[in-house]
């Protein structure tokens, strides 16, 4: 293991083109971000604490952490749905404190209008923010196209698989054309090989369109496989345990899963997580045992 320039702990390991060494300038700045509720009793929950983090232009961010370390809360004030307690975040300089355009969502479920086609569920943002019908129509298509869905445009989300309402979903969430992408555990509620194909399917996405990225998941092989650096957090309250870059080039084949760089990168993330070593850098960030 290793510190990196400026800090930054990472693990050692061969040095491999990624997203974030493409692009260096950073489109993303949490700074010292805290998150408190208040419950209709008046009780105090402390979701996150003290998070900073840069994301830089283009770079795929993987957030792994316990269940209730406050991940969807930290996605939501990213995503100017929720309001910081303290702390700020920026997007190309400018502070995020309400919802906006060039910021799109892909939730846990994919939210379709059982009403609307796909094609009709996909034009959705465009014509909630007035842009021209013609050429989003076009957009709409080239983005089902991308995701392997031309020939599904003119289905209802019934008549479709999880995947393929994921894969609409992803489309919807692009087609205003955001520079940033965040996602919420967009996978977690499909079967075992349907979500390694999206993990596929999602590579080849990011890597066609050029987007920034930040998605959650609680699957350690997937933050991994997908992420330029895993983000590792803490129990509640929610803070940045650990930075993990992963330098394997792209694009990675499924079977990369298997290789051991790749059992070392998610074996460390569990140790993290779940051991010893996780445990002692919790406290020394001043966790309460």
């Amino acid at each position: 293991m290793d510190v990196a320039a400026g800090g930054r702990p990472t693990l050692d390991h061969p040095s491999a083109p990624t997203g974030a060494e493409r692009a260096s300038d950073d489109i993303i700045e949490i700074s010292h971000l805290e998150k408190i509720f208040t419950t209709v009793r008046g009780e105090r929950i402390h979701a996150l604490h003290d998070i900073s983090l840069s994301v830089r232009e283009r770079e795929f961010v993987t957030i792994v952490g316990p269940s209730g370390c406050g991940k969807s809360t930290l996605l939501k004030i990213l995503a100017g749905l929720l309001p910081a307690t303290a702390g700020s975040v920026r997007l190309a300089g400018t502070k995020v404190d309400r919802p906006r355009k060039d910021i799109g969502i892909v939730f846990q479920n994919p939210v379709l209008l059982p009403w609307r086609t796909v094609l009709d569920n996909v034009m959705l943002p465009a014509e909630v923010q007035f842009l021209p019908r013609a050429a989003m129509l076009a957009r709409s298509r080239e983005l089902l196209k991308m995701v392997g869905l031309e020939e599904f445009e003119d289905k209802y989300p019934m008549e479709l698989s999880g995947g393929m309402q994921q894969r609409a979903s992803i489309s919807r969430a692009l087609v205003h054309d955001p520079n940033i992408l965040l996602m919420d555990e967009p996978f977690g509620a499909l079967d075992a090989m349907t979500r390694e194909q999206m993990n596929l399917d999602l590579q080849r996405i990011w890597l066609e369109a050029g987007k920034t990225v930040i998605l959650i998941t609680h699957s350690i092989p997937e933050a991994v496989f997908l992420g330029d650096r895993v983000v590792v957090m803490t129990p509640r309250p929610g803070r940045v345990l650990r930075l993990v870059d992963v330098a394997i080039p792209r694009p990675r084949p499924i079977d990369l899963m298997g290789e051991p760089l790749f059992g070392r990168l998610t074996g460390e993330i569990r140790r993290l997580l779940y051991g010893r070593g996780g445990h002692d850098l919790y406290l020394s960030a001043g966790g309460i045992a």
